[in-house]
């Protein structure tokens, strides 16, 4: 084949395939190991600080906030098609790295450079808030304690509680399982609890959180109303982030084809139900002015307010205790999810590969998890984490669109494309990941300069990294998207990579430079359903010049594409 006759496309190129880590990380993570690690990475470092954040947001343009419950419900909506997306995917490519892996294996290096420097960034950042968010508690808790509380020793404590974590992590998933499922259901039987007793108390206002006042003073259907409802939804959306987390560990998971899907749905719904119920029962019993709704300073412990209202001294002391225990725990988690990026780029030759190590005791990637605990204590000693995972939300959002997108393409790809086998399908495909793009563009926009900033800085830092150190040694590759690329501007070249895909599919993969005889029947099965074994047999004999009964890529691709074209 003369050079340039494809178009621009080197047949001889290897299209990146997934890698399989399953050998190097044990698979020890079963459903109710993976529900209990998600709904503590989900609720942990947001249930007990975000509701009055978000219903103050809410209440930006007049009304109480108090409606709140609905930015949740739309929230979990909006995220449906990604947890959707994201299990297909997990299914497909079980190996340890999430959205790093998908994204990197559809769209290439370049795009698998940003979204897991992004990604690795953004989850340390929200597991460092959740470090440093209980000391809203403490400081709640100072006066019935008798002790005064600095934010030296806030720090302090949140360092010495993120080495903890560092070291649960090196001995793996297995301690994590053992600690995160009593910690999510201490959490949870409690919040249940508080709302059976605000339920139960004769002040508690049933209608409060459904008033029309509580969205908007126009009402929630006004443009006031709905405006504030998006924003809101977009700001607790960062709640939901946890609830596809799991996938970053998708090669420690026991028969992921079955157990992730089910984790991720079952997360989302419960994690919906318990936010949905916290905020209603919350705004029903307390006045939204109590929690500091329309003030420059809204209460960042609301759970340890709503406990006292309903219980007293005492369970607000109960209150602050299961908080801190919960964000800690979520910090546990957001170490265990973050670690796998730095382990996948570094699989991937993208970073230096000594974060692809194992400990020889454990089998955790140990290097990847420190330099993750070390990157957040400096988070939490000298930025402000808070404002700083705000930025970082905006990329979140964006990480969904592109899974969704990622869905779309890898079906869309071209017959003789076979490793993309999913055992498990998102439904309703592709409405529902065309939904999953436009409700996330919207929740970005709604999120204003703050989220486009970030989002900004993420694809710069992760291009300048990318390209300084990333593009000599990562392998390059033909993606899929490269190829629906070329399906839709440039159909001679797309033919040449759709043979290319073909061959590569059939060739026998310790033979994978040509095609018997055998091989080429099944190439020629897929391009010519049904294909006669006589003309197949002339056909392979005419293309085998030499006789060795062996067909390579350039015969393979030059004779195929004079064939379609004659």
């Amino acid at each position: 084949m003369e050079k340039g006759s494809n178009g621009g496309f080197d047949p001889k190129k290897e299209i990146f395939k997934p890698l399989d880590v399953s050998e190097s990380l044990e698979r020890s993570l079963g459903l109710y190991g993976l529900i209990a690690i998600s709904l503590s990475a989900t609720l942990g470092s947001t249930l007990f600080v975000i509701p009055a954040l978000g219903a103050d947001t809410l209440a930006e343009q007049g009304g109480t906030g108090a409606g709140l419950w609905l930015a949740f419900i739309v929230a979990g909506v909006v995220v449906l098609p990604s947890a959707l997306s994201k299990a297909e995917l997990g299914t497909a490519m079980p190996s340890s790295g999430g959205s790093y892996v998908y994204i990197r294996q559809t769209y290439g290096a370049w795009m698998g450079m940003i979204s897991g420097l992004g990604l690795w960034a953004s989850f340390g950042l929200k597991s460092a808030f959740a470090l440093i968010g209980f000391s809203a508690y403490i400081y709640a808790i100072q006066e019935p304690l008798g002790f005064e509380f600095t934010e030296t020793m806030s720090k302090v404590i949140a360092i010495f509680l993120l080495s903890l974590i560092v070291m649960v992590n090196i001995m793996g998933v297995k301690s994590i399982k053992k600690i995160q499922i009593p910690i999510v259901g201490i959490s949870v039987l409690f919040i249940l609890s508080l709302t059976v007793l605000a339920a139960g108390d004769p002040s508690f206002e049933w209608g409060k959180p459904i008033d029309a006042q509580a969205f908007s003073q126009d009402g929630l259907f006004s443009r006031n109303g709905m405006t504030n409802l998006g924003t809101a939804s977009a700001f607790v959306f960062l709640s939901f982030a946890g609830v596809t987390k799991i996938a970053a560990v998708a090669g420690e998971i026991k028969s992921p084809s079955e157990n992730l899907p089910r984790s991720m749905i079952w997360t989302l719904v419960l994690a919906t139900a318990i936010y949905v119920l916290v905020s209603y029962f919350l705004f029903g019993m307390l006045e939204p002015s109590e929690l500091g709704i329309g003030t420059d300073k809204p209460d960042k412990a609301p759970i340890h307010t709503f406990a006292v209202e309903v219980g007293g001294t005492n369970l607000g002391l109960l209150a602050a205790a299961v908080a801190i225990i919960s964000m800690a725990g979520m910090a546990l988690s957001g170490v265990l999810g973050s670690s796998r990026f730095i382990f996948a780029m570094s699989r991937d030759n993208l970073i230096p590969q000594v974060f692809e190590e194992l400990n020889p005791k454990y089998e955790t990637p140990h290097y990847a998890i420190i330099i993750t605990g070390a990157a957040m204590a400096v988070a939490i000693l000298t930025i402000p984490v808070g404002d700083v995972a705000k930025l970082a939300s905006g990329f979140k959002i964006m990480i969904f669109m592109l899974i969704n997108s990622t869905v779309i393409v890898l079906r869309w790809l071209p017959d003789g494309e076979t490793w993309y086998t999913p055992s498990f399908k998102s439904p309703m495909f592709p409405a529902m990941q065309f939904f999953g793009v436009i409700s996330g563009l919207i929740l970005l926009l709604l999120m204003g300069i703050s989220a486009l900033i970030g989002a900004s800085a993420a694809v710069g830092i992760g291009t300048m990294i990318y390209l300084s150190y990333g593009r000599k040694r990562a392998e390059e590759s033909l993606t899929p998207w490269s190829i629906i690329r070329s399906r839709m501007l440039n159909k001679e070249q797309y033919e040449v990579k759709k043979l290319w895909l073909v061959f590569n599919a059939c060739a026998h993969p310790q033979n994978s430079s040509h095609l018997t005889l055998k091989e080429f029947t099944k190439a020629l099965g897929v391009l010519e359903p049904p294909a006669e074994s006589s003309r197949v047999e002339s056909l392979f004999n005419q293309i085998d010049a030499d006789g060795d009964g062996k067909i390579d890529i350039e015969e393979f691709i030059q004779s195929m594409s004079a064939e379609s074209t004659s």
